[in-house]
């Protein structure tokens, strides 16, 4: 199996707070120097490196003279931005001793819900790897809010391995892997090999939170490894401190945990449906329209149950069972009011209640993508 991270041609590599900032003493130049010296042995070997790092928060802690991680949404705003600052220019010092280039992407999860700022983030980047230039890519912490409390880095580096297509997702972790219990807490856990990403048995096994530094844990990661699956990336998690990590694992050596994808690829389209981390509104559905659903078909108004949220037309909602299993996502033909309208009612119904203008479809099977079966 790990001749499959031997062959990948692209990767998206993601470097955990933790190391960035050696357990938040501040940037840690030393790895930085050597993830950058790895990254262009494996750019001599045809690579394409997309490179997702977090640390501007934990460094522009420092920067500020704090001693841990403030709680205030002003505060993390302003240390992410003394952080940025400083984590990108060490980042360009490390690369140009080899010549290589770096560019700054800093993203938000709502550039990726948007199908033209999607597009286009999908281009710029695919424009700099082809011009050898290595993306060093963030999370926007300076301007989003609810981001810097619920997202981790974990999730963008599997969107982005999403958004670029790439065939590897490498995560570089403070932990060695993925073990059978925390080893932290466990001393009988043991690490795993290998395994499917869409094995749920995984998160069971997966620990809390990291450190007070980052905002993941091993969890984050295994749900990162099932997201990048939907693109047919493979996820790596490993200790990013062992001698050559990053090399040595994109060489097909054995270390860390492979969670592998065994998923057809979904298409460009179905696949930014499915990478929306934010739906609008759910409708819930009855099993009728769940089977209809898994067999290709769109979802019609007489099958959907329950309408909860407020959204307009266009907006990304999830279907789900009454018991609340996640079915399907996609773009709404109606707004939710229009929605609580037409719900339940056959498709003759639908013009005289909403007008000549309106879809039939609930949603259309084309801004539609399953889910779970």
């Amino acid at each position: 199996m790990r001749t499959k991270l031997k062959n990948a041609r692209r990767l998206v590599v993601k470097v955990g707070s933790a190391l960035v900032t050696n357990n938040g003493a501040g940037l840690d130049n030393n790895a930085l120097t050597d993830w950058a010296r790895q990254i262009a042995n494996l750019r001599l070997q045809g690579r394409e490196i997309a490179l997702v790092s977090s640390g501007a928060i934990a460094a522009g802690i420092v920067r500020l003279g704090w001693t841990k991680r403030p709680h205030e949404m002003h505060k993390l705003q302003a240390a992410a931005a003394v952080g940025q600052a400083h984590l990108v220019e060490a980042y360009e010092e490390a690369f140009s001793a080899h010549g290589i280039h770096t560019a700054q992407i800093l993203l938000t999860h709502e550039d990726l819900a948007d199908r033209k700022r999607y597009l286009n983030a999908r281009s710029t980047i695919t424009a700099l790897l082809k011009f050898g230039i290595v993306p060093i890519i963030n999370e926007n912490d300076t301007v989003v809010t609810d981001e810097i409390k619920f997202g981790d880095n974990d999730t963008l580096g599997a969107l982005v391995a999403n958004l670029i297509e790439a065939d590897a997702l490498i995560i570089l972790t403070d932990q060695d892997g993925l073990y059978t219990a925390d080893p932290r807490r466990d001393p009988a856990a043991t690490l795993i090999n290998e395994g499917r990403a869409d094995d749920t048995q995984y998160e069971s096994m997966a620990g809390g939170a990291g450190s007070g530094i980052s905002k993941g844990g091993m969890i984050t990661k295994i749900k990162a490894a099932q997201r990048a699956a939907r693109s047919g990336a493979h996820t790596l998690i490993a200790g990013g401190r062992q001698p050559d990590a990053l090399l040595r694992a994109a060489n097909g050596v054995d270390l860390g945990t492979l969670l592998y994808a065994t998923q057809t690829p979904l298409q460009a389209r179905k696949q930014w449906l499915a990478d929306h981390l934010k739906s609008m509104g759910t409708f819930i559905i009855d099993e009728g329209a769940a089977k209809a659903l898994t067999a290709g078909s769109s979802l019609l108004p007489v099958g959907i149950i329950d309408v909860i949220g407020q959204f307009e037309r266009g907006a990304a909602v999830e279907c789900r069972r009454e018991n609340g299993t996640l079915v399907a996502r996609g773009l709404s033909s109606y707004s939710s009011s229009e929605a609580l309208v037409v719900k339940r009612k056959k498709s003759l119904e639908i013009q005289s209640l909403l007008g000549e203008t309106t879809e039939i479809e609930a949603i259309h099977r084309d801004n539609l993508t399953l889910l779970q079966p």
